[in-house]
């Protein structure tokens, strides 16, 4: 049976009136415009400051008319009138004023009278230096007779007016003016609440009927303060309740136990270290072993700054599994990063590593320790015969290691026994990749999922509550501090000479060094290949006047003519190249063949080049803070101190900078990722992108309402532990149903 949320709109506002709500807000349902809230409420006895409008903006203003003026068009026939308008409010606030054109306005002519107040709402340019608006749709407020309470001049002068995210052709009063008109036809008592009733009741929150009509038409700031806290608080339980249901799913299901055995891979492994386990490695690590070796499957987050041993952690999980007769697969972002991990694992294990020509049987298990464990690569661009002799020894259980990137999705790819699945660098994965490759496995495998970009506690309570979280906070002994520095060359131009005569001396003693461009050759705006990413628009400020940003092709000419790098080997890298260019450069730069590398984000994660101590990034302020904190974990990695230097061109006090500032000021990555935070302006904390813009929250901030969502979270896994598939909490599950389509629900598995 169709809810009321549920009917077609035109069913309760007539078709005309649905028909531009769709054409424009893109709307369909009663429930869809419903929820579909203020963005603020403005005060009709407050004016908006002018000098905070945001340029080429729609924009909803509430300011007070001082002239209106009227002259004929020259080139053409017609009249523009023009109006000014202030922000003057008196007191300590600097007033502001903004001219607002109209071509043949009669209208504005006869209604928009000095010492009038209106709404206006339009697109804020800029003409001539000064801010104006250009045939805006406005509304007079002293005479509004439609606003309730219009016969009371006081209880009309404390009523607040919502304002709605608008479209050119559709003011914001426009859409209050229909959804007004669906209030009065909607049967708001007939809905049921998602919010159980003790809980509405412990927190004073309003019932559902009556938070709609506060939300949308308040007659004091108080009402519409209490309905945004109630739906705020419904939408964190819908998300923290879903999380929970998946949480408990996800314990009912059956792995296969990889207990520890004694005498194995993992004690011949952990014998042969040459150095000492820090105590947060050896606390997950045990972690980990409990949870490997029970029958529910394994589903745990795994954070840790740019060199904190995540891998090792992840290696001791792997050879725990193998030692238990499964596999373990670890998917990498990159093509160079899964070569990266296949060397450094190899490296690692030593004479644990088993020689493919060499291989046994193929039975896992039950070997002992000098059996060894065979470690595979399979990569999309290996030789097809490479390609096949890798996906051989997978399907056979001949590998008991797998690294690869995308090629371990293939339909091709198959395995034995697959245990234990570690993504690496979760961010750069969607779900359906992480699904394919858990399609793979016999049973539920266990799931390790690491990332190095820290992740701000509500966040992870938001995004990744279906798994649980340990987090690696501390430096292996050996890793130096890195010193960060701006380097603005409008400041200080002299600097450029400055930057290559310090890369000769880090070289001259001994050192190497990256240069990070943010795009490829000249011939390409930012373009990147698979693995390489180009800050969205979101993670960037308004850039200004267009420039040519520094390019690795261009880059590298620039230094072979260099005189401070005269004689210095320079080498390009990036994801564009052929696979074996790209291994031949990375292997001569880790034998210190090459001292100076210029790369892409390429190197961004993964790469570990003990000897590199200096990295200097051009362009810096093209990059987003977490890209800029990982890519400097490159340098300072062998117990030498690193620096890296952020080269920009952009003025001070340009918005793009402070990312620039923030990195500079802390290598602290939980400090900033809560700095990343605010500065993107959380996002589309539901959505694959993770990278600001309009965000799928409605009213839920990460940031500012973590005590709430916390809240949230313990009565969600409360009525989950009550009732896991919430069959007497219909409302609830229906609110989860809805609130979460497919596709975001999804993204909440993408752990």
């Amino acid at each position: 049976m169709t809810t009321e949320l549920e009917l077609p709109l035109e069913r309760r506002i007539g078709k005309r009136s649905a028909a531009v709500i769709e054409k424009h807000l893109g709307l369909r349902t009663t429930g869809a415009l419903l929820n579909y809230f203020p963005r603020r409420y403005l005060s009709r006895g407050e004016l908006t400051p002018i000098s905070k409008l945001p340029l080429d903006e729609e924009v909803t203003l509430i300011a007070r008319v001082v002239s209106n003026s009227t002259r004929q068009m020259r080139a053409r026939r017609g009249s523009i009138t023009d109006i000014v308008v202030t922000d003057e409010a008196g007191g300590a606030h600097v007033p502001g004023t903004l001219k607002v054109s109209f071509f043949n306005g009669f209208r504005a002519k006869a209604e928009l009278l000095p010492g009038r107040r209106a709404m206006f709402s339009g697109k804020v340019s800029r003409y001539a230096g000064a801010l104006g608006l250009t045939n805006p749709d406005f509304l007079l407020l002293d005479e509004d007779p439609d606003a309730e309470g219009a016969a009371d001049p006081e209880k009309l002068a404390a009523m607040p007016i919502p304002v709605y995210p608008a479209t050119a052709k559709l003011t914001s009063w426009s859409i209050h003016k229909v959804i007004k008109a669906l209030l009065e036809t909607l049967d708001l008592d007939s809905l049921a609440d998602p919010l159980p009733e003790n809980v509405a009741r412990r927190d004073g929150l309003p019932g559902v009927a009556e938070a709609y009509r506060l939300i949308h038409t308040p007659e004091t700031a108080k009402d519409w303060q209490r309905a945004q806290g109630r739906f705020r608080y419904q939408e964190a339980l819908v998300l923290q309740t879903a999380l929970a249901r998946r949480r408990a799913q996800l314990a009912a299901e059956e792995a296969t136990a990889r207990r520890a055995v004694s005498g194995g891979l993992l004690e011949e492994f952990d014998r042969n270290l040459p150095f000492t386990l820090t105590a947060g490695q050896s606390a997950v690590g045990k972690t980990l072993s409990e949870e490997l070796g029970r029958d529910t499957p394994m589903n745990r987050l795994l954070q840790g700054e740019v060199g904190s041993g995540k891998t090792i952690v992840a290696l001791r999980a792997m050879l725990q599994v193998v030692d238990a007769g499964g596999q373990a697969a670890l998917l990498a972002p990159t093509e160079v990063l899964a070569a990266q991990h296949f060397q450094s694992i190899r490296k690692t294990l030593g004479s644990l590593a088993r020689d493919q020509l060499f291989g046994g049987s193929g039975m896992l298990g039950g070997e002992s320790a000098g059996d060894g464990v065979q470690v595979t690569l399979l990569t999309g661009s290996m030789p097809t015969a490479a390609r096949k002799q890798a996906m051989l020894d997978a399907a056979s259980g001949n590998a008991g290691i797998v690294i690869g990137t995308h090629a371990l999705l293939s339909d091709k790819t198959s395995f034995q026994d697959l245990g234990l699945i570690v993504v690496d660098e979760q961010h750069r994965f969607g779900v359906e990749q992480r699904d394919a490759l858990r399609a793979k496995a016999q049973r539920p495998p266990h799931l390790l999922v690491m990332t190095a970009t820290p992740i701000p506690r509500t966040v992870a309570m938001t995004v990744f509550g279906d798994l649980e979280t340990s987090i690696l906070d501390e430096l292996p002994a050996g890793r130096a501090p890195i010193s960060t520095h701006v380097v603005g060359l409008v400041e200080n131009p002299g600097w450029v000479d400055r930057i290559w005569k310090r890369s000769r001396e880090e070289v001259e003693a001994g050192h190497q060094v990256y240069v990070v461009c943010p795009k490829i050759g000249t011939d390409d705006d930012g373009d990147f290949s698979p693995g390489e990413r180009e800050p969205s628009d979101a993670e960037l400020s308004d850039e200004g006047p267009a420039r040519e940003l520094a390019s690795v092709t261009a880059v590298v000419e620039s230094l072979l003519d260099e005189p401070a790098l005269k004689g210095i080997p320079v080498a390009p890298l990036h994801g564009r190249q052929e696979p074996e260019v790209k291994s031949a450069t990375m292997a001569s730069f880790a034998a210190n063949q090459t001292k100076v590398l210029v790369s892409t984000t390429v190197i961004e994660v993964g790469v570990d080049v003990h000897n590199a101590t200096l990295m200097v990034i051009l362009d810096a302020d093209r990059f987003g803070i977490s890209q800029l904190h990982q890519l400097r974990g490159r340098v300072g990695r062998g117990g030498l101190p690193g620096t890296c230097l952020l080269v920009t061109t952009l003025e001070p006090g340009h918005p793009s900078r402070r990312r620039l500032d923030a990195v500079a000021s802390t290598t602290d990555g939980f400090e900033l990722s809560q700095e990343d935070l605010k500065l993107r302006r959380e996002g589309d904390i539901l959505g694959a992108s993770q990278s600001g813009g309009r965000s799928t929250l409605k009213l839920l901030r990460v940031l500012e309402h973590e005590d709430l969502i916390a809240r949230a979270r313990a009565d969600a896994q409360l009525l989950v532990a009550e009732d896991p598939s919430l069959e007497h909490r219909p409302a609830l599950a229906a609110a989860i149903d809805d609130y979460l389509n497919p596709e975001k629900e999804a993204f909440l598995e993408r752990g």
